[in-house]
């Protein structure tokens, strides 16, 4: 790639006079060696698997093995089907419910995209295909957005986290929340600068974020966090179309996601030795789960 910063993604873009998305299409068919519409195929592919696991956790029974978890975006959505107008709103309601969708198909065992973990994959998919929906993009509009947000993710990866074992779950959902922010910014008519300012507003509100899954899984409180993760993701994406900024430079963000989860401790990283996961029910749902002592099989 010929960028490893966001500002170098920023300044590439406006040289050559192109949004995030399309440079990225050009720079993954060089590096790759792949036609773009190749790389334009296989992306689609993927967020045609999005979709159907959002109308899979929408329609299908999404209860986890473990019994934990499922259901939730259902809810979510009897919620904005009912008389009673939802808090968030309509449009910010709808993304968190298809966030939960997708999260717990991940946690049934469906097929999701990992973007860029699995723990993380409902935030792009609920942004995605609930905006797509509200204001009538097209596939390729979207698959574009896709390419933005991997951009962000190929920045964040190498210069610091996207790994909840190495950095927490700001290295996960925030990860992903800040990817989602910059690339619907993007899709929404922003500028390379705006979409990169999107980026360190969301990070920005999940640093210090802990990966205290109960029982090890990917469920509790991880597919919550899926949902209001998107909502975040909306929020920096108003803020930054709104010409509100990170004063702090978002690579200066991530820098300092890195210092966090370095310093964070080990019990906070995926361990399920620290956090909720050890809290009085957590640690009775780890009994539960695995026999007197709590100890995770295989």
């Amino acid at each position: 790639m010929r960028f490893s910063t966001l500002e170098e993604l920023k300044e590439l873009c406006r040289t050559e006079s192109l949004p995030i998305g399309r440079l990225m299409v050009i720079e993954q068919a060089q590096e790759t060696g792949g036609s773009e519409a190749q790389i334009m195929e296989q992306m689609t592919s993927y967020y045609g698997i999005m979709k159907e696991a959002v109308r899979k956790g929408l329609e299908e029974d999404t209860t986890s093995r473990s019994g934990l978890t499922g259901g939730d975006a259902k809810r979510v959505m009897t919620l904005i089907a009912g008389t009673g107008m939802p808090a968030l709103g309509e449009s910010a309601c709808t993304a968190m419910a298809y966030a939960l969708a997708v999260s717990e198909v991940n946690a049934s065992m469906g097929r999701v995209i990992a973007t860029p973990t699995a723990g993380s994959c409902g935030i792009i998919p609920g942004v995605f295909v609930s905006t797509q929906e509200r204001f009538g993009w097209t596939d390729e509009h979207m698959v574009y957005g896709l390419f933005a947000a991997g951009a962000i993710g190929y920045v964040i990866a190498n210069n610091s986290f996207v790994s909840g074992a190495e950095g927490g779950c700001q290295a996960e959902v925030g990860s992903a929340i800040g990817m989602a922010a910059g690339a619907l910014t993007e899709l929404r008519g922003g500028t390379p600068e705006q979409a990169v300012h999107a980026v360190g507003l969301a990070l920005k509100n999940s640093l210090g974020l802990i990966c205290d899954p109960v029982g090890g899984l990917v469920e509790i409180p991880c597919i919550v966090r899926n949902g209001f993760g998107s909502v975040t993701a909306l929020a920096a994406s108003d803020m930054a179309l709104a010409g509100v900024r990170s004063v702090i430079p978002s690579d200066e963000v991530i820098d300092v996601m890195l210092e966090v989860g370095a310093a964070m401790p080990e019990k906070h990283r995926e361990t399920a030795k620290g956090g909720l996961a050890q809290t009085p029910t957590g640690r009775k749902i780890m009994n539960q789960l695995y026999g007197k002592g709590g100890n995770k099989k295989g």
